[in-house]
């Protein structure tokens, strides 16, 4: 199994940033490759449209709201691993104004090398987050 994780602080309150990406259906808000997200089976699977019109289909397996923090499996995707599983948390700083937010996620590589796969969501995880910063720095 394979892992990679990583994490930015933000200067807004953990509150504030946890408003924006706590809600499982929120991708569409702050990350701009996934302009879309159905919810079903009561909110707790998601169906997301990349840019490209490709399908990814999510469960929640965790929700910690007070903890300020999701976990997800993926059930379908265009991606070479199986028994992914990923977390999202936004985490207290001793500065009260900033957020660390940490994306981290777990798999097993299937039709391309370990480092393949890790490169492929550290890649995802870190322009995630770079967008994140970019949609609170504009006001959101």
């Amino acid at each position: 199994m394979a892992s990679t994780s990583t994490h930015i602080d933000i200067p807004r309150t953990p509150e504030h940033v946890w408003r924006l990406i706590g809600g499982f259906g929120s991708l569409p808000d702050w990350l701009p490759y996934i302009p879309g997200s159905t919810l079903s089976e009561g909110g707790r699977v998601r169906t997301l449209t990349n840019a490209e019109g490709g399908v990814i289909v999510e469960r929640l397996t965790a929700f910690d709201e007070e903890a300020r923090s999701y976990t997800y499996a993926i059930l379908q995707a265009p991606f070479p691993v199986t028994g992914y599983l990923s977390t999202l948390t936004v985490r207290d700083l001793p500065d009260p104004g900033t957020a660390r937010v940490e994306w981290s996620g777990t798999f097993t590589p299937v039709g391309a090398t370990e480092e393949e796969a890790v490169a492929l969501f550290h890649g995802i995880y870190t322009e995630g987050l770079a967008a994140l910063e970019r949609t609170l720095r504009e006001g959101v």
